[in-house]
């Protein structure tokens, strides 16, 4: 009786079965890049920026005791005030490029009396290594190679154009009238 019963259940399930299969084969190839499609295509990434770039030249210029106008006309205003952490601005900086390796940076400034009482962050670029981290490696053309006199004479020359013959304007011909007012 149960041999019976598989048997009839055996072609349901075989779909199901063969998929499954399927899956641990494909698992393989995607865990090596798994933004791509079968470890072929790489979809487009749409370039995200956000928050505020803070630098090491930005951030010695925060000096204890410095009002919160003061820092905000240095950094910028904060991406996050938590208004349960009234004495705490946190600065978050945060970029997805395609080509380019994600980066995420946090610099959390602490107030005391409306004043800076100290500041918090992990190790902040100079600007030139910032915008060289984000700066897209280009596929660049092989340079032309340097030809000799020879060579160069060498080339096949194009044919010249014969600028004599009148061009004609593709489409019909059209007269205006005149818009000044002394031709009335």
């Amino acid at each position: 009786m149960t041999l019976n019963l598989i048997r009839r259940a055996l072609p349901a399930w075989a779909p199901a079965i063969l998929m499954l299969a399927g899956c641990s084969s494909t698992s393989q190839v995607s865990l090596t890049k798994p933004e791509t499609l079968f470890g072929l295509l790489e979809p487009y990434r749409v370039d995200v920026v956000q928050g505020n770039v803070v630098t090491q030249e930005f951030i010695s210029q925060i000096q204890p005791g410095f009002g919160r106008m003061q820092v905000r006309e240095i950094l910028g205003t904060p991406m996050l005030t938590d208004v349960f952490h009234n004495d705490r601005w946190d600065y978050v900086f945060t970029i997805r490029r395609q080509g380019v390796p994600d980066q995420k940076r946090r610099v959390t400034v602490y107030f005391k009396n409306d004043a800076v009482e100290r500041f918090e962050s992990e190790t902040l670029p100079l600007e030139r290594e910032f915008v060289a981290s984000i700066d897209k490696p280009r596929d660049v053309p092989p340079a032309a190679p340097n030809l000799s006199a020879e060579q160069i004479a060498a080339l096949p020359v194009p044919a010249k154009n014969d600028t004599a013959a009148p061009k004609v304007p593709l489409g019909a011909a059209r007269t205006y009238p005149s818009l000044d007012s002394t031709s009335r």
